[in-house]
């Protein structure tokens, strides 16, 4: 299928502003600024309540954002992280995002701001995002849960959700009832079609995944653990339902489709919607294209079935 009319005038535009630096090709900082005007705040978005707090974690304190709907609740809570390659992005890049899934499916949404690369390398995510989904376990009072609970994430914050839902399991830590893996990282093995096909020219480029292992994960044995590339956890049994959002023109959309065939393959609930005509991190534009708010609309739905209900 063709790209979408929305993303195909998007990168016209571009084309005839001249190039541009990639985050890769900028310092840490310019990085990550450019990533928050990409991602920026939308303050015009509907969300009942905000709060900012923070918590204790293996390292320090851990930022949160809370998003709560209207109404009296209980509500299902969402353990949600952001994407960014483990290296840039924060809880403002997922503040739309986070805004349009508490109001739109009814949850309460716990954003969670986790440790950065380079100042904090492999496992460092992982340990904060552990440590905040056990956090939201032990207060489902304060947050007006009503037991339910659910992981997400995009890109980076998809493999993030992949890995605790699998830590879960193993640890007999709190019980998921859904994992919602928004076009995930789920694999260090960059050698599949996908990275060939969508390498260049559609957003998420092959070199800037290469940047994002090499500076997230510098050791190569390290990457082929389960809490970097959870498609090669020893076991795939035993994992909560999932629904894996893939887009057509992404790098990452071989790994995120193999991810959902092989927890299927272990006997698990998974869903594929692999979408055509789009882009990595659609999400972003959930509110001003209609070609990514038909798949986020579906992607509501499966959340208020499986957790706000």
């Amino acid at each position: 299928m063709p790209l979408a009319a929305e993303y195909q005038a998007m990168f016209d535009q571009l084309a005839a502003a001249g190039p541009t630096p990639g985050v890769r090709d900028l310092p840490l900082a310019g990085a990550r600024e450019m990533y928050r005007a990409a991602r920026a705040l939308n303050p015009d978005l509907p969300i009942h309540q905000v709060e900012n707090t923070s918590i204790s974690g293996p390292a320090g304190d851990i930022a949160l954002r809370i998003y709560r709907p209207q109404g009296p609740g209980p509500f299902g809570v969402l353990v949600y992280f952001h994407g960014g390659g483990w290296v840039i992005g924060d809880l403002d890049t997922a503040d739309s995002v986070c805004r349009q899934l508490a109001t739109e499916a009814d949850l309460v949404i716990v954003s969670v701001d986790y440790r950065l690369a380079p100042e904090h390398l492999y496992p460092a995510a992982v340990e904060d995002s552990y440590a905040a989904l056990q956090w939201v376990h032990e207060n489902t009072s304060r947050l007006n849960g009503s037991g339910k609970i659910g992981v997400c994430g995009e890109s980076a914050g998809g493999n993030l959700a992949a890995v605790v839902a699998q830590q879960s399991r193993d640890t007999n830590g709190p019980e998921i009832a859904f994992q919602c893996l928004l076009y995930p990282v789920t694999d260090a093995d960059m050698s599949r079609d996908s990275y060939t096909e969508n390498g260049s020219g559609y957003l998420l480029e092959t070199a800037t995944m290469e940047w994002f292992w090499d500076t997230y994960c510098p050791d190569p044995e390290q990457r082929l653990e389960a809490a970097a590339s959870p498609l090669r956890a020893r076991s795939l049994k035993n994992l909560p339902p999932a629904l894996i959002v893939t887009a057509e023109f992404d790098p990452l959309r071989d790994e995120g489709n193999a991810y959902a065939q092989a927890l299927e393959a272990a006997g698990n609930s998974a869903t594929l919607m692999c979408c055509d005509g789009l882009v990595h991190d659609f999400f972003s534009t959930a509110a001003v294209f209609g070609c990514s708010k038909e798949p986020f609309d579906q992607t509501v739905a499966a959340l208020r079935a499986h957790v706000a209900t």
